[in-house]
Protein backbone atom coordinates (compact mmCIF):
# COMPACT_ATOMS: atom_id res chain seq x y z
CA UNK A 1 0.00 0.00 0.00
CA UNK A 2 1.29 3.48 -0.87
CA UNK A 3 2.77 5.24 2.16
CA UNK A 4 5.13 8.56 2.91
CA UNK A 5 6.79 8.18 6.08
CA UNK A 6 9.35 10.02 7.49
CA UNK A 7 11.51 8.83 10.66
CA UNK A 8 14.54 10.45 12.77
CA UNK A 9 12.45 12.59 15.63
CA UNK A 10 11.51 15.21 12.73
CA UNK A 11 9.47 18.02 14.11
CA UNK A 12 6.19 19.41 12.76
CA UNK A 13 7.50 21.24 9.80
CA UNK A 14 9.57 18.22 8.58
CA UNK A 15 6.52 16.38 8.92
CA UNK A 16 4.93 18.43 6.51
CA UNK A 17 7.26 18.16 4.17
CA UNK A 18 5.12 14.97 2.76
CA UNK A 19 2.77 16.98 1.25
CA UNK A 20 4.78 19.94 -0.01
CA UNK A 21 7.65 17.35 -1.63
CA UNK A 22 4.42 15.93 -3.03
CA UNK A 23 3.01 18.74 -4.73
CA UNK A 24 5.97 20.13 -5.78
CA UNK A 25 6.97 17.11 -7.65
CA UNK A 26 3.94 17.09 -9.47
CA UNK A 27 3.70 20.34 -10.20
CA UNK A 28 7.83 20.44 -11.57
CA UNK A 29 6.27 17.90 -14.60
CA UNK A 30 7.51 14.73 -12.29
CA UNK A 31 5.96 11.79 -11.22
CA UNK A 32 5.06 10.80 -7.45
CA UNK A 33 6.03 7.12 -6.77
CA UNK A 34 2.89 4.82 -5.93
CA UNK A 35 4.40 2.93 -3.41
CA UNK A 36 5.92 3.33 0.29
CA UNK A 37 8.23 5.36 0.83
CA UNK A 38 10.42 5.98 3.81
CA UNK A 39 13.14 8.87 4.98
CA UNK A 40 15.52 8.37 7.11
CA UNK A 41 17.01 11.53 8.45
CA UNK A 42 20.22 10.37 10.30
CA UNK A 43 21.26 10.89 13.00
CA UNK A 44 18.26 9.20 14.23
CA UNK A 45 18.48 10.47 18.36
CA UNK A 46 18.93 13.80 17.04
CA UNK A 47 15.51 16.32 16.61
CA UNK A 48 15.19 17.42 13.15
CA UNK A 49 13.77 20.64 12.91
CA UNK A 50 12.74 23.08 9.82
CA UNK A 51 11.95 22.90 6.50
CA UNK A 52 15.68 23.06 4.92
CA UNK A 53 15.31 19.27 4.21
CA UNK A 54 12.27 19.61 1.78
CA UNK A 55 14.56 20.22 -1.57
CA UNK A 56 16.78 17.25 -0.27
CA UNK A 57 14.21 14.63 0.26
CA UNK A 58 12.37 15.90 -3.37
CA UNK A 59 15.85 15.21 -5.09
CA UNK A 60 16.61 11.66 -2.64
CA UNK A 61 12.84 10.11 -4.35
CA UNK A 62 14.04 11.18 -8.06
CA UNK A 63 16.96 9.29 -7.65
CA UNK A 64 15.53 5.95 -5.92
CA UNK A 65 12.62 5.86 -8.24
CA UNK A 66 14.87 6.74 -11.58
CA UNK A 67 13.60 9.79 -12.91
CA UNK A 68 17.28 11.41 -12.70
CA UNK A 69 20.12 9.71 -12.97
CA UNK A 70 23.34 10.91 -11.98
CA UNK A 71 26.06 11.19 -9.39
CA UNK A 72 25.65 13.34 -6.41
CA UNK A 73 28.34 12.64 -4.75
CA UNK A 74 29.84 15.94 -1.90
CA UNK A 75 26.83 18.09 -3.09
CA UNK A 76 24.43 19.37 -0.69
CA UNK A 77 20.78 20.85 -1.30
CA UNK A 78 19.13 22.84 0.64
CA UNK A 79 15.72 24.89 0.70
CA UNK A 80 12.21 24.81 1.08
CA UNK A 81 9.31 24.14 -1.25
CA UNK A 82 6.77 25.76 -2.26
CA UNK A 83 3.17 23.89 -3.30
CA UNK A 84 3.97 24.91 -6.76
CA UNK A 85 7.70 23.71 -6.71
CA UNK A 86 9.45 26.97 -6.22
CA UNK A 87 11.73 27.48 -3.33
CA UNK A 88 11.36 29.70 -0.85
CA UNK A 89 13.84 31.41 1.65
CA UNK A 90 15.71 29.31 4.08
CA UNK A 91 16.95 30.61 7.42
CA UNK A 92 20.47 29.95 8.54
CA UNK A 93 21.86 28.99 4.88
CA UNK A 94 25.10 30.75 5.81
CA UNK A 95 26.23 28.54 8.64
CA UNK A 96 24.76 25.28 7.24
CA UNK A 97 26.97 25.97 3.37
CA UNK A 98 29.92 27.13 5.87
CA UNK A 99 29.48 23.47 7.60
CA UNK A 100 29.37 21.94 4.24
CA UNK A 101 32.14 23.43 2.91
CA UNK A 102 34.44 22.52 6.34
CA UNK A 103 32.71 19.13 5.60
CA UNK A 104 34.40 18.73 2.13
CA UNK A 105 31.08 19.47 0.25
CA UNK A 106 32.24 21.02 -2.97
CA UNK A 107 29.00 22.00 -4.02
CA UNK A 108 25.54 23.57 -2.81
CA UNK A 109 21.69 24.08 -4.45
CA UNK A 110 20.08 27.20 -2.64
CA UNK A 111 17.37 28.74 -2.98
CA UNK A 112 18.10 31.84 -5.50
CA UNK A 113 17.01 34.11 -3.31
CA UNK A 114 19.91 33.22 -0.77
CA UNK A 115 22.77 32.73 -3.87
CA UNK A 116 24.45 35.48 -2.36
CA UNK A 117 24.39 35.00 1.20
CA UNK A 118 25.37 31.77 0.38
CA UNK A 119 28.51 32.69 -2.20
CA UNK A 120 29.58 34.37 0.84
CA UNK A 121 31.53 31.63 1.83
CA UNK A 122 34.47 30.73 0.11
CA UNK A 123 35.45 27.72 -1.73
CA UNK A 124 32.21 26.02 -2.60
CA UNK A 125 30.22 26.33 -5.72
CA UNK A 126 27.39 27.69 -5.09
CA UNK A 127 23.97 27.14 -7.41
CA UNK A 128 21.00 29.45 -7.26
CA UNK A 129 17.68 27.38 -7.69
CA UNK A 130 14.51 29.43 -8.75
CA UNK A 131 12.33 26.06 -8.44
CA UNK A 132 12.20 22.11 -8.83
CA UNK A 133 11.61 22.22 -12.50
CA UNK A 134 14.79 23.86 -13.30
CA UNK A 135 16.84 21.78 -10.89
CA UNK A 136 15.51 18.46 -12.43
CA UNK A 137 16.50 20.19 -16.15
CA UNK A 138 20.13 21.02 -14.39
CA UNK A 139 20.58 17.26 -13.20
CA UNK A 140 19.32 16.20 -16.66
CA UNK A 141 21.67 17.92 -18.45
CA UNK A 142 19.30 19.94 -20.03
CA UNK A 143 19.50 23.26 -19.03
CA UNK A 144 22.82 23.33 -16.88
CA UNK A 145 22.73 26.59 -13.69
CA UNK A 146 25.61 28.46 -14.00
CA UNK A 147 27.72 28.53 -10.34
CA UNK A 148 28.68 31.43 -8.01
CA UNK A 149 31.92 30.59 -6.54
CA UNK A 150 32.25 32.13 -3.08
CA UNK A 151 35.76 34.75 -2.85
CA UNK A 152 35.00 35.25 0.90
CA UNK A 153 36.26 39.16 0.22
CA UNK A 154 33.39 41.43 2.55
CA UNK A 155 32.31 44.58 0.90
CA UNK A 156 33.08 48.22 2.64
CA UNK A 157 30.16 49.72 3.98
CA UNK A 158 29.25 52.91 1.80
CA UNK A 159 25.62 53.57 2.93
CA UNK A 160 25.11 56.84 4.70
CA UNK A 161 25.17 57.00 8.60
CA UNK A 162 20.88 57.03 9.95
CA UNK A 163 19.75 60.84 9.97
CA UNK A 164 20.17 62.31 13.48
CA UNK A 165 22.75 59.21 14.80
CA UNK A 166 25.85 60.97 15.09
CA UNK A 167 27.97 62.78 17.64
CA UNK A 168 28.02 65.96 15.37
CA UNK A 169 24.18 66.29 16.73
CA UNK A 170 25.47 66.47 20.18
CA UNK A 171 25.83 69.73 21.52
CA UNK A 172 27.90 70.62 24.63
CA UNK A 173 27.93 67.16 26.50
CA UNK A 174 31.74 67.04 26.03
CA UNK A 175 32.46 65.26 29.20
CA UNK A 176 29.86 62.53 28.46
CA UNK A 177 31.48 62.28 24.57
CA UNK A 178 34.92 62.05 26.02
CA UNK A 179 33.46 58.69 28.38
CA UNK A 180 32.22 57.45 24.61
CA UNK A 181 35.71 57.57 23.13
CA UNK A 182 37.21 56.06 25.53
CA UNK A 183 35.04 53.24 25.67
CA UNK A 184 35.17 52.49 21.84
CA UNK A 185 38.77 52.99 21.75
CA UNK A 186 39.29 50.03 24.53
CA UNK A 187 35.60 48.19 23.47
CA UNK A 188 34.46 48.77 27.36
CA UNK A 189 31.53 48.55 28.92
CA UNK A 190 29.63 52.02 29.64
CA UNK A 191 26.84 53.40 32.37
CA UNK A 192 25.70 56.96 32.23
CA UNK A 193 23.67 58.73 34.87
CA UNK A 194 21.55 61.39 34.68
CA UNK A 195 18.56 63.29 34.87
CA UNK A 196 15.99 62.12 32.22
CA UNK A 197 16.41 64.74 28.95
CA UNK A 198 20.40 64.93 29.44
CA UNK A 199 20.83 62.90 26.49
CA UNK A 200 22.18 59.27 27.57
CA UNK A 201 19.89 57.57 24.94
CA UNK A 202 21.03 59.56 22.18
CA UNK A 203 24.86 59.21 23.06
CA UNK A 204 23.97 55.40 23.60
CA UNK A 205 22.82 55.47 20.33
CA UNK A 206 25.54 57.39 19.20
CA UNK A 207 27.90 55.08 20.35
CA UNK A 208 28.55 52.13 17.09
CA UNK A 209 28.82 55.58 14.84
CA UNK A 210 32.26 55.76 15.84
CA UNK A 211 33.69 51.68 16.56
CA UNK A 212 35.58 50.84 14.16
CA UNK A 213 34.67 49.17 10.87
CA UNK A 214 34.22 45.18 11.08
CA UNK A 215 36.63 42.83 9.83
CA UNK A 216 35.88 40.31 7.05
CA UNK A 217 36.06 37.63 9.92
CA UNK A 218 33.86 39.87 12.57
CA UNK A 219 31.05 40.32 9.52
CA UNK A 220 30.99 36.59 8.26
CA UNK A 221 30.42 35.80 12.29
CA UNK A 222 27.39 38.06 12.52
CA UNK A 223 26.14 37.23 9.58
CA UNK A 224 26.04 33.45 10.13
CA UNK A 225 24.02 34.50 13.75
CA UNK A 226 21.43 36.59 12.14
CA UNK A 227 20.99 33.55 9.78
CA UNK A 228 20.26 30.90 11.90
CA UNK A 229 18.05 33.34 14.11
CA UNK A 230 15.96 34.60 11.06
CA UNK A 231 17.00 38.26 11.33
CA UNK A 232 19.15 38.96 8.77
CA UNK A 233 18.10 41.78 6.70
CA UNK A 234 16.40 40.95 3.40
CA UNK A 235 18.07 43.77 1.57
CA UNK A 236 21.63 42.89 2.31
CA UNK A 237 22.66 39.09 2.55
CA UNK A 238 25.53 40.20 5.16
CA UNK A 239 25.53 42.49 8.41
CA UNK A 240 28.22 44.96 7.85
CA UNK A 241 27.48 47.28 10.49
CA UNK A 242 27.97 46.47 14.06
CA UNK A 243 24.64 45.27 15.87
CA UNK A 244 22.71 47.94 18.49
CA UNK A 245 20.32 46.34 20.33
CA UNK A 246 17.98 48.34 22.49
CA UNK A 247 16.29 45.69 25.12
CA UNK A 248 12.98 46.94 26.87
CA UNK A 249 13.41 45.99 30.30
CA UNK A 250 10.37 43.99 30.60
CA UNK A 251 12.53 41.22 28.67
CA UNK A 252 12.48 37.71 29.88
CA UNK A 253 15.50 35.61 30.48
CA UNK A 254 15.41 33.56 27.70
CA UNK A 255 15.15 36.66 25.12
CA UNK A 256 18.56 38.17 26.84
CA UNK A 257 20.43 35.09 26.85
CA UNK A 258 18.82 33.03 24.54
CA UNK A 259 16.73 29.72 24.63
CA UNK A 260 13.33 28.06 23.52
CA UNK A 261 11.78 24.91 22.40
CA UNK A 262 14.63 25.08 19.92
CA UNK A 263 17.41 26.86 21.26
CA UNK A 264 17.50 30.82 19.65
CA UNK A 265 20.19 33.28 19.70
CA UNK A 266 19.01 36.20 22.78
CA UNK A 267 19.49 39.43 22.48
CA UNK A 268 23.67 39.48 23.99
CA UNK A 269 24.25 36.61 20.56
CA UNK A 270 22.75 39.50 18.49
CA UNK A 271 24.40 41.89 19.91
CA UNK A 272 27.82 39.77 19.09
CA UNK A 273 30.68 42.59 18.08
CA UNK A 274 28.39 45.44 18.77
CA UNK A 275 27.11 47.45 21.51
CA UNK A 276 23.57 46.48 23.85
CA UNK A 277 22.08 48.47 25.75
CA UNK A 278 20.09 48.77 28.40
CA UNK A 279 18.02 51.87 29.14
CA UNK A 280 16.29 52.10 33.02
CA UNK A 281 19.05 49.38 34.03
CA UNK A 282 17.62 49.47 37.53
CA UNK A 283 14.20 48.24 36.27
CA UNK A 284 15.42 44.93 35.02
CA UNK A 285 15.25 41.99 36.36
CA UNK A 286 17.31 40.70 38.78
CA UNK A 287 18.11 37.53 37.80
CA UNK A 288 17.78 39.02 33.57
CA UNK A 289 20.71 41.28 34.69
CA UNK A 290 22.71 38.29 37.03
CA UNK A 291 22.43 35.70 33.86
CA UNK A 292 24.84 38.64 31.89
CA UNK A 293 27.98 37.79 34.51
CA UNK A 294 29.27 34.96 32.98
CA UNK A 295 28.97 36.14 29.42
CA UNK A 296 30.53 39.13 30.31
CA UNK A 297 33.93 37.64 31.30
CA UNK A 298 33.75 34.31 28.94
CA UNK A 299 32.58 36.19 25.73
CA UNK A 300 30.35 33.07 24.91
CA UNK A 301 26.84 31.85 26.32
CA UNK A 302 25.61 27.97 26.46
CA UNK A 303 22.67 27.23 26.70
CA UNK A 304 21.05 23.51 28.21
CA UNK A 305 17.73 22.52 27.36
CA UNK A 306 16.62 19.00 26.71
CA UNK A 307 16.76 18.92 23.08
CA UNK A 308 20.47 19.82 23.74
CA UNK A 309 23.13 22.27 24.35
CA UNK A 310 23.92 24.87 22.25
CA UNK A 311 27.01 28.05 22.71
CA UNK A 312 26.90 30.71 20.98
CA UNK A 313 29.11 33.75 21.00
CA UNK A 314 28.67 36.60 23.28
CA UNK A 315 31.43 39.25 22.48
CA UNK A 316 29.69 42.59 23.01
CA UNK A 317 29.86 46.33 24.32
CA UNK A 318 27.50 46.56 27.30
CA UNK A 319 25.97 50.30 27.50
CA UNK A 320 23.40 51.36 30.73
CA UNK A 321 21.75 54.17 31.51
CA UNK A 322 19.75 54.96 34.85
CA UNK A 323 18.09 57.76 36.58
CA UNK A 324 19.77 58.94 39.71
CA UNK A 325 16.51 58.61 41.86
CA UNK A 326 13.13 57.76 41.63
CA UNK A 327 11.64 60.86 40.16
CA UNK A 328 14.80 61.03 37.96
CA UNK A 329 15.49 64.97 38.97
CA UNK A 330 17.63 64.52 42.05
CA UNK A 331 21.05 66.43 40.45
CA UNK A 332 18.58 68.54 37.96
CA UNK A 333 19.98 72.12 37.82
CA UNK A 334 16.34 73.55 37.68
CA UNK A 335 13.64 70.80 38.62
CA UNK A 336 13.37 69.96 42.05
CA UNK A 337 13.12 66.30 43.18
CA UNK A 338 10.05 64.78 44.45
CA UNK A 339 11.24 61.73 45.84
CA UNK A 340 10.38 61.30 49.79
CA UNK A 341 12.43 62.70 52.32
CA UNK A 342 12.81 58.97 54.24
CA UNK A 343 15.52 58.44 51.41
CA UNK A 344 17.26 61.11 50.50
CA UNK A 345 20.00 61.05 53.10
CA UNK A 346 20.64 57.95 51.55
CA UNK A 347 21.41 59.92 48.42
CA UNK A 348 22.89 62.80 49.60
CA UNK A 349 25.37 60.67 51.44
CA UNK A 350 28.46 60.49 49.05
CA UNK A 351 28.27 57.09 48.44
CA UNK A 352 30.80 55.55 46.16
CA UNK A 353 30.41 52.70 44.24
CA UNK A 354 32.82 49.59 44.36
CA UNK A 355 35.47 49.26 41.51
CA UNK A 356 34.87 46.66 38.88
CA UNK A 357 37.09 45.93 35.69
CA UNK A 358 33.63 45.64 33.80
CA UNK A 359 32.77 49.38 33.72
CA UNK A 360 34.73 52.44 32.54
CA UNK A 361 33.00 55.74 33.07
CA UNK A 362 33.91 59.53 32.64
CA UNK A 363 30.93 60.83 33.26
CA UNK A 364 30.22 63.19 36.31
CA UNK A 365 28.22 61.52 38.53
CA UNK A 366 28.08 62.20 41.95
CA UNK A 367 24.54 60.49 43.45
CA UNK A 368 23.69 57.21 43.14
CA UNK A 369 20.43 55.59 42.01
CA UNK A 370 17.86 55.22 44.98
CA UNK A 371 17.22 51.74 43.84
CA UNK A 372 20.71 50.85 45.22
CA UNK A 373 19.80 51.70 48.21
CA UNK A 374 16.94 49.38 48.61
CA UNK A 375 19.03 46.82 46.88
CA UNK A 376 21.60 46.89 49.28
CA UNK A 377 20.79 43.85 50.84
CA UNK A 378 21.33 41.87 48.40
CA UNK A 379 24.97 42.49 48.02
CA UNK A 380 26.89 44.73 50.27
CA UNK A 381 30.46 45.05 49.91
CA UNK A 382 33.35 47.24 52.30
CA UNK A 383 35.50 49.54 50.18
CA UNK A 384 38.29 51.50 51.33
CA UNK A 385 40.51 54.40 50.28
CA UNK A 386 44.21 54.79 50.07
CA UNK A 387 44.83 58.68 50.50
CA UNK A 388 48.79 58.71 50.14
CA UNK A 389 50.76 55.96 52.44
CA UNK A 390 47.80 56.33 54.88
CA UNK A 391 45.22 53.79 54.75
CA UNK A 392 41.92 55.14 56.23
CA UNK A 393 38.51 53.99 55.77
CA UNK A 394 36.36 56.88 53.78
CA UNK A 395 33.39 54.81 52.72
CA UNK A 396 31.71 51.72 52.41
CA UNK A 397 30.33 50.69 48.87
CA UNK A 398 26.90 50.33 47.97
CA UNK A 399 26.33 47.89 44.85
CA UNK A 400 23.51 48.46 42.57
CA UNK A 401 24.11 44.89 41.35
CA UNK A 402 27.42 42.67 41.78
CA UNK A 403 28.43 43.05 38.63
CA UNK A 404 26.93 45.87 37.65
CA UNK A 405 29.28 48.41 39.60
CA UNK A 406 31.41 51.11 38.53
CA UNK A 407 33.63 54.10 39.98
CA UNK A 408 33.26 57.37 39.50
CA UNK A 409 37.54 58.17 39.74
CA UNK A 410 37.44 61.57 38.20
CA UNK A 411 35.21 62.38 42.00
CA UNK A 412 37.59 60.20 44.27
CA UNK A 413 40.57 62.08 42.44
CA UNK A 414 38.63 65.42 43.22
CA UNK A 415 37.92 64.60 46.75
CA UNK A 416 41.29 62.37 47.85
CA UNK A 417 43.67 63.76 45.18
CA UNK A 418 45.11 62.07 42.17
CA UNK A 419 46.89 59.35 44.40
CA UNK A 420 43.69 58.08 45.12
CA UNK A 421 42.92 54.15 45.04
CA UNK A 422 40.99 51.65 45.12
CA UNK A 423 41.45 48.63 47.69
CA UNK A 424 38.74 45.65 48.23
CA UNK A 425 39.44 43.75 51.91
CA UNK A 426 37.90 40.20 51.38
CA UNK A 427 35.62 40.26 54.01
CA UNK A 428 31.58 41.50 53.95
CA UNK A 429 30.32 43.99 55.79
CA UNK A 430 26.59 43.81 57.98
CA UNK A 431 26.70 47.02 58.90
CA UNK A 432 24.96 49.81 56.26
CA UNK A 433 27.31 52.49 55.13
CA UNK A 434 28.30 55.59 57.20
CA UNK A 435 27.73 59.09 55.80
CA UNK A 436 30.97 60.89 54.82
Amino acid sequence: MPAFNIVGLPDTAVQEARERVRAALRNGGCEFPMRRITVNLAPADLKKAGPAYDLSIAVGILLSSGQVRVSLEQIIFLGELSLDGSLRHTTGILAMVSVARQQGYRAAFVPDVDCQEAALVEGIQVYPVPNLATLICHLRDEEPIAPLTGSGVVPEDTRPLPDGINLSFVKGQEHAKRALEVAAAGFHNLLFNGPPGSGKTLLARCLPTILPNMSSAEALEVTKIYSVSGSLPSDSPLVLRRPFRASHYTISNAGLVGGGRTVKPGEITLSHRGVLFLDELPEFNHTALESLRQPLEDKLVTISRVSGTVTYPASFMLVAAMNPCPCGFHTHPRTECTCSPAILPAIKSESVVRCSTEWTSLWKCRRWSTKSWWMKNRLRTPAYFEKGSNSQKTSRAIVLKSWASFVTLKWAQQRFGNSASWTIPPKRCSKPPPNV
